[in-house]
């Protein structure tokens, strides 16, 4: 998404200006003499030994505050003043990106309200205020306004208090309130009285292990427990129909967890407690939301009870963990797999025993630095969100065959006439080759048997379908598909089932020389919504698999015909009630790593400067993803790189995606830096829709607005934190008819486009997502703030 640059106190430029300005330096030129004052009273003064006095310690210490950034009541500094229903937090507070700044707890409005109470061993002999402020702060000393400051600055300074302000200091206890107020830009207040005869070090700012805790939950996050936690069969689109007996174990629920030292190996002999899997540790459903640092590893045991039998390999089943992860079985490392968004498999049939048998995972994730993240970071704020870390999909056994299925490779195409179509298969067989195996492959459309052959095992499978039922958002037709595999006798070893949805994906060029999308040769015009895939309690992680279905079918019902899904895999069953329901889908590659200087549409394209190895990871994870996404007919387009974030070797990428998957389309960097390669050329507007239609360089692509709109409108009760800045594109509607009046006037424009030549267009965004209010549904999904028919009329000339 379009970052929310504010330029204002808290930029660079700002603080060169500040720099300058003639009244600026003389503060800073009063500031530093005080400094150097102070300083030099400490040299001549006598040392006296009182290092365990707060106000004399070499180091100052951590230290708590009481906080609101609700405007409390009158005489809200005073000693007696009643603030335990004020949150805590460490300070420093503010935004970490403000310069100068050490902050320990986020805060992100307009006011802060702080207090804290102090004891002192003896009254420091040079009084003084040791602050950082961004912007206008007043500080009191037990009720006493002792100093008032204003502006904003970019590095600690001492304060001296004179006599008056002095004189409210007293040994013992004494209370400490301030209040800072901002008006844009960054934003600090860190706060220490000290004497300015003895200036101490700053300490570094707490790594705060704990998330925002929102009150925030959906209607299915509210009836999840350990027992009911993601029961369905976590692959559809390549089942074994043994589904109800012990072919397959869902692992899911209580499992112990622990978090050490990143640099322990052994296992854990202390547990700290249970986490619901398949919940990421930071999430409100896992039962500990707890942050994991990039020093930290994180642990899960649990027992499972297995047998040992003769011709048969049991398949241990991760359907994602975040990042790195090894596996242990009865303490045998049974594997490691390194990628958060990727499902992967492992046989653990030889670490296993009939009976109890003891599984332990390990996990590390560094959240930020070049792995692959998407929107996740250490230090959620505005379109950046909580971190993810450890199992947040599935974990699954599975009982098959030595000899056995491992994956299917389908193929569907339109051949001479739109009736007449193609369909191909291949089978990828796991296990030892056995002499004379064949695989029976059968095609059926309800009851009718369209094609069955029995080839050899390494044959492909092609069948002719004569009338054709294509599939599309108006006729999500799915044929089924059967695949045997056959002992040189004969008999079923193994059986899978699939289905096929046969369509084509393509371009052309209208009658005014525009480049069109088509579905099965027809021109179509794609509407979506961005769709993040975050939730208030789960976060990465939907509450349910009907929750997650939700979604789509209210954006369905609401008139879109695709989705584009934002920076994240979602679970492979979300692509199955995409095929079923009807939705096209644009899938974007999770981003991370470093990006280019964000040129967008301009000539002079940059790329960043990615090593070897981490260009390596990022291409596996993306042939993963295409790997085990490519037989959803529902997916139309990839998306490998957004908004120039960790965009590198472009036109490589580009071109390898364009072979890897040719009956798909590209559109290689979605409002990001433009690279004569693929499909498409996608520019993102905020807030309402446009695109460079006089620029030449993009008449031999399909022209899109691949993210528009973002107009906000807070829905009280159903905010992720009601205290902070929630924010929209284009400032907040006062009220919910200029919220759909923006939206209206949005599709206006939109519209005028595709009759320009505009072939597509992205509205940010479905939900509300933690401090932003953008969406068509609130945060938890309890508030549609448009109603479907609503979005469905006003939607219905767009996508006629």
């Amino acid at each position: 998404m379009l970052y929310q640059a504010i330029f204002g106190h808290g930029s660079i430029g700002s603080i060169l200006i500040n720099r300058t300005h003639p009244r600026s330096s003389m503060v800073d030129l009063v500031s530093t003499a005080a400094i150097m004052l102070a300083l030099l009273v400490n040299l001549l003064s006598p040392q006296r030994s009182m290092a365990d006095s707060p106000v004399n310690r070499e180091t100052l210490q951590e230290t708590s505050w009481r906080f609101t950034t609700k405007k409390p009541r009158a005489h809200w500094y005073e000693v007696d003043f009643d603030d335990s229903r004020w949150a805590q937090g460490v300070g420093g507070f503010g935004t970490r990106s403000t310069p100068g700044s050490r902050v320990s707890t986020q805060w992100n409005t307009n006011d802060i309200w702080l207090r804290q109470s102090v004891e002192l061993d003896v009254v420091p002999a040079k009084p003084a205020i040791y602050m950082h402020h961004d912007e206008d702060a007043d500080v009191y000393i037990n009720g006493k306004k002792v100093l008032a400051v204003t502006g904003y600055i970019d590095q600690h300074q001492v304060f001296p208090l004179d006599a008056e302000a002095a004189a409210a200091i007293k040994k013992g206890s004494n209370v400490i309130a301030a209040h800072c107020h901002q008006t844009t830009g960054g934003q600090s207040i860190d706060v220490h009285l000290i004497d300015a005869n003895r200036i101490p070090k700053l300490p570094k700012p707490k790594r705060n292990t704990i998330p925002f805790k929102s009150d925030l939950i959906t209607k299915w996050g509210e009836e999840v427990t350990a027992d009911n936690a993601w029961t369905e069969y976590p692959r559809p689109a390549l089942a074994r129909p043994r589904l109800h007996n012990p072919s397959w174990t869902n692992l899911n629920g209580d499992w112990d967890y622990a978090i050490t030292g990143v640099d322990q190996t052994e296992t854990p002999q202390k547990w700290d407690g249970e986490i619901l899997v398949p919940f990421a540790i930071e999430s409100r459903l896992s039962g500990v939301q707890r942050l994991l640092s990039d020093a930290e590893a994180l642990w899960y045991r649990r027992t499972f009870q297995a047998d040992v039998n003769h011709g048969e390999r049991l398949k241990l089943n991760f359907e994602a963990v975040d990042y790195r992860c090894e596996v242990f079985v009865n303490g045998t490392s049974v594997g490691k797999h390194v990628g958060g968004s990727n499902p992967f498999s492992l046989d653990i049939t030889d670490a296993i025993k009939t009976g109890e048998n003891k599984l332990v995972v390990r996990v590390e994730d560094e959240t930020e630095g070049s792995q692959i993240r998407g929107k996740q970071v250490i230090h959620a704020h505005g379109i950046w969100y909580t971190q993810v870390s450890g199992i947040w999909q599935t974990v699954w056994l599975e009982t098959v065959a030595e000899r056995h299925v491992d994956d299917l490779k389908i193929h569907s195409a339109i051949t001479d006439s739109p009736d007449q179509a193609k369909v191909t298969v291949k089978v990828d067989l796991a296990g030892k080759p056995v002499a004379g195996e064949k695989v029976r492959i059968s095609l059926v459309d309800g009851d009718k048997l369209i094609s069955s052959q029995t080839i050899g095992s390494d044959g492909v499978f092609i069948a002719d379908v004569n009338q054709a039922k294509l599939w599309s958002p108006n006729s999500p037709h799915l044929y089924d598909l059967s695949v045997v595999v056959l002992d040189q006798s004969g008999n079923s070893v193994d059986e899978v089932q699939s289905y096929v949805g046969i369509r084509e994906v393509g371009r052309t060029v209208d009658k005014d020389g525009h480049h069109r999308f088509t579905l099965n040769g027809k021109t179509v015009f794609h509407l979506g919504p961005l769709d993040q895939g975050w939730w208030p309690d789960g976060l990465l992680t939907p509450p349910s698999d009907e929750g997650m279905l939700y979604d789509i079918e209210v954006l369905k019902d609401s008139g879109f015909n695709m989705i584009r899904k934002h920076i994240k895999v979602e679970p492979r069953r979300y692509y199955y009630h995409c095929d079923r329901i009807g939705m096209m889908v644009w899938q974007d590659q999770p981003s991370g790593g470093k990006g280019p200087p964000w040129t967008r549409m301009r000539a002079n394209s940059q790329d960043a400067d990615w090593t070897d190895a981490d260009h390596d990871q990022y291409m596996v994870e993306m042939e993963r993803m295409i790997d085990d996404l490519e037989n959803h007919p529902s997916i139309v387009v990839w998306v490998p790189f957004n908004e120039a974030w960790g965009q590198h070797r472009t036109m490589e990428v580009g071109k390898w995606t364009v072979k890897r998957d040719p009956s798909r389309l590209v559109n290689i960097a979605s409002g990001g830096n433009f690279w004569p390669v693929g499909d498409i050329a996608d520019h993102h507007a905020y807030p309402h829709p446009n695109f460079p239609l006089a620029d030449k360089r993009f008449d031999n692509y399909i022209k899109v607005v691949g993210e528009f709109g973002g107009h906000g409108y807070p829905v009280q009760g159903h905010l992720w934190d009601a205290n902070r800045d929630n924010w929209g594109y284009g400032g907040l509607p006062k009220t919910l008819q200029e919220f759909k009046d923006r939206y209206v006037e949005s599709m206006r424009r939109l519209e005028d486009l595709k009759s320009k030549g505009i072939a597509g267009g992205v509205y940010t965004q479905t939900t509300d997502v933690e401090g932003e209010i953008n969406g068509l549904m609130t945060y938890d999904r309890r508030v549609l703030k448009i109603s479907e028919g609503e979005l469905s009329k006003i939607h219905a000339s767009l996508v006629e």
